[in-house]
């Protein structure tokens, strides 16, 4: 399976209706091309930094329908006064849910950049050695791997049932964020923390 990520600078009073628009015209674009299985929204209010991320059942699916979907992009941020948007595709490697998330949800998102030829292993080290770690959080919810295997870059999800969940697992969470980098022989690039305004998600369990 694969995933969109699709990356907009808002302008903060204009977030709501980003999300609106995603909700109401993107989502219902998209469930409308054969091979679609789920959208999430993350929203960092503070910077404006809106995250939208398609799933699909595989390459080909995600592809489908292009012009639409880069008409619905520009839409999207002339609407929430942003510059070009940041596409960026993926495969979904691991998806791992405890639980559907509810109203109030946060996520914690680490991207990394590994040798592409160990992008494998990297997988595996995700799997054996930082996803037991994160299952044990309080108020953990669900973790995603997202991989890109020609550039080496990876994006890890952490889903929290609230905003002060993420908070009581920070410290945490850098220690088995470091500690997994290290095994992996790669290079975190940033760490963003967001709202998980909207979660419309079919993925089946990938571990």
């Amino acid at each position: 399976m694969h995933a969109r990520s699709v990356t907009i600078m808002a302008t903060p009073d204009l977030i709501d209706a980003g999300v609106a628009f995603v909700r109401d015209e993107v989502m219902q674009t998209m469930m409308g091309i054969d091979g679609w299985i789920g959208l999430s929204l993350l929203v960092d209010r503070t910077s404006g930094r809106c995250i939208t991320t398609s799933a699909w059942q595989d390459q080909d699916s995600m592809r489908a329908g292009g012009e639409q979907l880069r008409s619905l992009r520009r839409r999207g941020a002339e609407l929430m006064g942003g510059g070009e948007p940041q596409v960026e595709e993926w495969e979904i490697a691991v998806l791992h849910r405890d639980h559907t998330s509810q109203q109030g949800a946060c996520v914690r998102a680490t991207w990394v950049r590994m040798d592409p030829q160990q992008v494998d292993r990297g997988v595996d080290i995700f799997k054996s050695s930082a996803l037991p770690s994160i299952e044990g959080y309080d108020g953990f919810c669900s973790a995603s791997l997202l991989v890109n295997r020609e550039s080496g870059r990876a994006v890890v999800s952490v889903t929290f049932d609230s905003h002060d969940a993420m908070e009581r697992n920070r410290e945490q969470g850098q220690q088995v964020r470091e500690q997994t980098v290290r095994e992996m022989n790669a290079e975190i690039v940033e760490v963003g923390e967001f709202e998980l305004t909207l979660a419309h998600l079919r993925v089946p369990e990938l571990v």
